[in-house]
């Protein structure tokens, strides 16, 4: 494998004690890094992007609500992967019992630190085509699959630092690639354990379904509580040729003492179909930019969130319909309950350039508050640039209805039972939806321990 290194110019143009401090920390991790060349040039390229470009700041109108002054990259040291893959019954307890709850995979990852302990493909798949492999692999052996999709995506300015962070930190990822025609039945699943305290673990998930291909991904993120910080760092890119379906389902169950910033890139081809699942319930703070560009003449973007915070934790939610070609349809969904002294942002955009005429979107945003500690901000936005459009939007914040409340107690549910059927009744329009019995049965409970507090 070839050596990573990164280039002096990288290191030596910088005049601010802060990025200098940062230069000569992580840097030093990236210098270091054993890796196929085309990740080494990524990652160089992430890097010297990352050093020339500032923290957000709450100056700018995509961060005025959360705050990353405290937030110090140079704080958490990058892990490192000596290990081998291991038998499944010495895989984290977490993943096990989740393994066992959904036995219909057609693949199944787990990454424990960022290091790979266990890999699965189903070998008929395999047998037409299809690849499930982990990308520093896929960069060894098939670097012109690599070199068409990696990193990609067209990021926004306000994604532009964590996105290069994320890239020059990468410690492992997957790369799904089905092949025209193919119908993958089951979902392939990847899980993401974090136990390292004080680490960042920064992984990639790139899926490119061709032709008329079908398919459902799973990503779920896992950790206990940590006593020291922890920094995950994930970036996800699809791509749907003509007529693909995908169907991608995020699924973040961190314990506390967990910063997560998540980056995810739809690209969608004519008449292709993406569904987006985004589940958030762990971690102290945790970030999703979520984009879905619409290139092709009559795509269509489904995107569905849910979140529950409790204690003080904050999570921030950005999206972007952003309808680049005629007749495509995109519908948003996100809903969040919140207690305690919980806080949420959503920032949706829903942008339609000068060409893209009969564009058909809607964008929804629905946050129920059970606690006056609680709060949420929700800011939706239209930016129309064709005038043969059909385009709304609409947010709503609201405490939980005190007279629904009495009507179930007085049928002799005590206040505990009351608000977890509202909870459930106003988070089932999008859990119905999420794709795996296993999984829906894990959210329910997460939701349910949060509940009972």
């Amino acid at each position: 494998m070839a050596e990573g290194t990164v280039t002096s110019d990288m290191s030596t143009d910088t005049t601010q004690g802060a990025v200098e401090s940062i230069a000569r920390g992580l840097a030093t991790y990236v210098r270091a890094v054993h890796e196929p060349s085309l990740l080494t040039r990524l990652r160089r390229d992430g890097w010297k992007t990352y050093v020339e470009t500032p923290m957000p700041t709450r100056k700018s109108e995509e961060w005025r609500y959360t705050d990353l002054s405290n937030f110090d990259p140079e704080s958490f040291s990058p892990v490192t992967c000596e290990g081998e893959r291991v038998p499944v019954e010495q895989l984290p307890a977490p993943v096990r019992e989740a393994m066992e709850s959904d036995r219909e995979r057609a693949g199944v990852m787990v990454r424990h630190n960022g290091c790979l302990e266990h890999l699965r493909l189903d070998p008929a798949l395999e047998a037409r085509g299809v690849v499930y492999a982990p990308l520093e692999e896929i960069a060894e052996e098939r670097p012109e699959l690599l070199e068409r999709f990696l990193f990609q995506s067209d990021v926004a300015p306000m994604e532009q630092k964590l996105w290069a962070l994320h890239l020059a930190l990468l410690s492992g990822g997957y790369f799904l690639y089905v092949p025209e025609g193919v119908d993958v039945e089951h979902p392939v699943h990847t899980f993401r354990y974090l136990d390292e305290e004080g680490g960042v673990v920064s992984t990639h998930s790139l899926i490119v379904a061709e032709a008329g291909a079908r398919v459902t991904c799973i990503d779920e993120y896992v950790s206990p509580d940590l006593e020291n910080e922890s920094l995950s760092l994930n970036g996800v890119e699809i791509f749907g040729a003509d007529g693909a379906t995908v169907s991608y389902l995020a699924v973040q169950q961190y314990g506390r003492g967990v910063k997560h910033f998540s980056m995810q890139h739809s690209n969608t081809g004519k008449d292709s179909t993406l569904n987006g699942f985004n589940v958030t319930l762990g971690a102290d703070l945790a970030r999703a930019d979520v984009t879905s560009h619409l290139e092709g003449e009559g795509a269509r973007s489904e995107m569905l969130a849910l979140w529950f915070g409790d204690r003080d934790q904050h999570f921030d939610h950005h999206t972007l319909q952003h309808h680049e070609a005629p007749s495509a349809h995109s519908d948003l969904l996100y809903k969040g309950a919140l207690s305690v002294r919980s806080s949420s942002v959503f920032r949706g955009l829903i942008k339609v350039a000068e060409g893209a005429q009969l564009t058909d979107a809607y964008q929804t945003n629905r946050n129920l508050l059970l606690s006056k500690d609680a709060s949420a901000v929700a800011l939706p936005n239209l930016e129309i640039g064709a005038d043969d459009v059909r385009c709304s939007h609409g947010a709503t914040v609201g405490q939980v209805d005190d007279t629904m409340l009495f009507y179930l107690m007085s049928r002799g549910l005590n206040r505990e039972q009351a608000e977890r059927l509202l909870v459930f009744g106003f988070f089932d329009e999008v859990l119905e939806r999420v794709p795996g019995e296993g999984v829906r049965s894990r959210i329910r409970e997460s939701i349910e321990a949060k509940i009972q507090g």
